[in-house]
């Protein structure tokens, strides 16, 4: 085994080990259930089944091709199948990343774990993590088609059809292929100064015919976007969602990241390298280079969930130029090494060992993540597994109004007592959404919002100013416990 081999398996155990860990989160919980009950009812839902806030409310979403498997991989191998779902939908999003990159195993290697620690910020058992996958095969894709190794921009179009009916972020795509597109109208526009100047042998049927393949491609993505259940109206679902105020206002991962918490600063880390090697680098930015890291810097930026996004993009660019920078260097120095060089068969094994004990640990690291009683220790750290279980069994009369953290997990372990609201922001948007935080802040009128959706029943953090509230109201204390509190009118 060769250096090359040795140094590409140890980064992708590596990885594989850094994303298996409990990824089942709060919003976790409805993706399963709406899979679920696709299941159960052979159908996509067309209207809300799950709250009595919306109940009957139009309710179309991108996600029902992920959203069953993932209700299945639960069914089969519980929430253990689902982080290691996870961990593989990553390291295979690298693989693909790996193969967009420039430079050596070692540089690779660098760059990717990089991304790896700035992207892991946002892995969760969502749909999203198609998103995530998909927009790194789109890079790959476009990297390749843009250095003219192969033209496979024929399997967007497929790939934008399975990305739409998997989740919103299906724009993200769309947005690749336009940057790539904008950086091949900008050198076909150059071909043509230079052939109007210069006389130069360029033909400008071939410029034009280039320029019409790429309206007609893009063309096809917007057309296979619209191929799902919700039809046209897809196009709409990404920009109706990020208007939803609720969202930048209230919920950590559409707010800016902060830069003191440790888990965020990669980030800051990455855009300062990929400064520092454009600046050095004499190959030049390309347009669709400032265009990928300006765009998704502003998105890393606007919302803590694109930073993932920002990892895959930065690491295609920061690899290009730091092998610029190395190059330049190591010419400069008189070093001349290629780690495919052939080497002595005792390395050889040496290095298969090694890569063996790496593959063993990320094994260990895998097989930690699995159990059930893992996954249910975490799962109670955030999440009333107690206050439901009382509920379940005490069955107390009323409608619930719920932490709005909690909803998805009520969907899922609580069906029979349906939500007031949960993570499915597009469906609540700001008017639910603005009466549950009056209501949960104990702001004036909360008594009214509970009055008008006859709730009698209340989960929520034992922090919440409505939990005083509702002591001062004397409504009865039905469960308490470090994480959840039920109240009943």
């Amino acid at each position: 085994m060769n250096t090359t081999r040795l140094i590409t398996g140890i980064t992708f155990f590596a990885i594989f080990a850094m994303a298996a860990r409990v990824s089942v989160d709060t919003d976790t919980w409805w993706h399963l259930r709406t899979g679920a009950w696709i299941m159960e009812q052979r159908a996509i839902p067309q209207v809300d089944p799950f709250s009595y806030t919306r109940l009957g409310e139009e309710w179309r979403i991108p996600g029902w091709l992920v959203q069953v498997p993932m209700a299945w991989m639960y069914g089969v191998g519980g929430p253990g199948l689902l982080n290691l779902w996870v961990a593989g939908m990553v390291t295979l999003a690298f693989g693909f990343t790996w193969r967009a990159m420039e430079g050596g195993a070692f540089l690779k290697a660098f760059v990717s774990i990089l991304a790896a620690v700035t992207a892991g910020v946002y892995w969760a058992a969502r749909p999203y993590m198609m998103t995530f996958l998909l927009a790194a095969v789109f890079l790959w894709i476009l990297e390749d088609w843009r250095r003219g190794k192969k033209n496979r921009l024929w399997v967007l179009p497929f790939l934008m059809l399975v990305w739409a009916n998997s989740h919103g972020g299906f724009v993200v795509g769309v947005i690749l292929f336009g940057v790539y597109a904008a950086g091949r109208l900008k050198v076909e526009g150059s071909r043509l100064k230079v052939h109007f100047a210069d006389n130069a042998n360029v033909s400008t049927f071939n410029v034009q015919r280039s320029t019409q393949s790429l309206i007609l491609f893009g063309a096809a993505l917007l057309i296979a976007a619209m191929l799902t259940p919700v039809g046209p109206r897809l196009l709409l679902y990404p920009f109706q969602t990020v208007r939803i105020e609720a969202l930048q206002d209230f919920i950590q991962e559409w707010q800016s990241p902060n830069f003191h918490e440790t888990q965020v600063q990669p980030f800051a880390w990455m855009i300062f390298l990929i400064l520092g090697a454009v600046g050095v680098s004499k190959k030049g930015l390309l347009l669709e280079e400032f265009l990928l890291v300006a765009g998704f810097g502003y998105l890393g930026l606007a919302a803590g969930r694109n930073i993932s996004l920002f990892a895959l993009v930065g690491a295609v660019v920061l690899a290009r130029h730091a092998d610029g920078v190395l190059g330049g260097a190591a010419q400069a120095l008189g070093v001349r090494w290629s780690p495919r060089v052939r080497v002595p068969r005792g390395l050889s094994i040496l290095n298969g060992i090694l890569l063996g004990i790496v593959a063993l640990a990320a094994g260990v690291k895998a097989a930690s993540i699995y159990p059930v009683s893992v996954n249910e220790v975490e799962f109670a750290n955030f999440l009333p597994v107690e206050a439901v279980e009382f509920i379940r069994e005490s069955q107390p009369e009323g409608r619930l109004f719920n932490s709005y953290n909690w909803g998805a997990y009520l969907l899922w372990a609580l069906p029979e007592y349906p939500v007031f609201v949960d993570g499915r922001t597009d469906l609540y948007n700001d008017e639910v959404i603005g009466q549950w935080f009056q209501a949960a802040r104990a702001e004036p009128g909360w008594e009214a919002v509970l009055e008008e959706w006859g709730v009698n029943l209340v989960l929520i953090e034992p922090g919440l100013p409505l939990a005083r509230a509702l002591e001062e109201a004397d409504w009865e204390e039905l469960y308490r416990d470090d994480v959840a509190v039920v109240y009943g009118r």
